[in-house]
């Protein structure tokens, strides 16, 4: 006998985090799956249904999108309240089983007191010196107000995932691919002198699996998840694990901030202030491993390389 399939709406999609998750779950079969966003990187995967509409047309959501009852909704890419007002203005409250916003852990306010927890400060307005970052945190602050305030009145379970630093396949930002980029093709590699500050990270493969796990389940309603695995990792360590993994040896410079940022060296991460989020909550929630760093790094590192063959 055939399961029943659950319908899944995702906004955004074809972009990394959003393009993994859909192909796991077109594998699964067990998804009636349609996707929504403006069509710039057509997936063309068999049982996704693709719908090219900006999400702030909202005649034109409502129209494909309201009939339809939802499972879950799967959000991406709303990074203002505006982007969910649309959205969710657009779908028949009585149809929405579930609205899963994937939010971001730049949502938190600067703090000595690690690491950041779910219940932890939020930012209170933008942070200039983030340069045109300067809104990115703070948006998805009053983002995640607005859904709260939306879905409380209308009776939708919501949920929010709050990222750290994301690694893995299909990563379009010059993360884990810039030290690639120059230990393949044999160029010196730059890092902060004294080896700190210290980060932690998520791989896109775990991201999704929590998202997974988290689709219809009471658990996780109304409530927000740091995603972030347990290690601590300095810019020595990154180097140390992707030597491991790749098994290449690399010539090492090593810098002070300010000589890097006179020289406008483009290290991914910051070069002071440490970046550690506490992931416990979503473990104990839902009995959920973090895959060791560095096999996420041996399986970026694996995907990078036939991606460039």
């Amino acid at each position: 006998m055939d399961r029943i399939k659950k319908n899944i709406l995702i906004i955004g999609g074809s972009y990394f985090y959003g393009r993994v998750f859909t192909e796991t779950l077109a594998r699964d079969g067990g998804y009636r799956i349609r996707i929504v966003n403006r069509g710039n990187n057509p997936l063309n995967i068999a049982g996704v249904e693709e719908m090219v509409c900006d999400r702030t047309d909202m005649p034109g959501l409502k129209k494909c999108l309201s009939k339809v009852k939802w499972d879950a909704v799967v959000d991406f890419c709303a990074y203002t309240p505006r982007d969910a007002q649309c959205l969710l203005s657009a779908l028949n409250k009585r149809f929405v089983k579930h609205y899963i916003l994937i939010s971001t852990a730049s949502i938190y306010r600067p703090t000595l007191d690690l690491p950041v927890t779910e219940g932890s400060a939020k930012l209170t307005g933008p942070q200039p010196e983030l340069g045109p970052a300067a809104r990115y945190g703070y948006d998805k602050v009053l983002t995640e107000q607005f859904v709260t305030a939306h879905c409380r009145q209308h009776r939708i379970p919501y949920t929010f995932l709050r990222p750290s630093i994301i690694y893995g396949k299909y990563n379009y930002a010059p993360r884990e691919s810039y030290f690639f980029d120059l230990i393949a093709g044999g160029k010196p590699v730059v890092l902060l002198e004294g080896d700190l500050p210290l980060f932690q990270f998520v791989s896109v493969w775990d991201a999704v699996d929590i998202l997974l796990l988290c689709i219809g389940n009471p658990k996780v309603f109304n409530r927000a998840f740091n995603l972030s695995g347990p290690e601590l990792v300095s810019y020595g360590r990154f180097i140390e694990v992707i030597k491991s993994v790749t098994g290449l040896e690399m010539p090492i410079r090593n810098m002070s901030a300010t000589a890097i940022d006179e020289q406008r060296i483009p290290l991914p991460f910051p070069l002071n202030g440490h970046l550690i989020y506490s992931g416990l909550q979503v473990g104990q929630t839902l009995g959920f491993s973090y895959t060791p760093f560095s096999e996420g790094i041996k399986r970026t590192w694996e995907w990078y390389r036939q991606s460039k063959t």
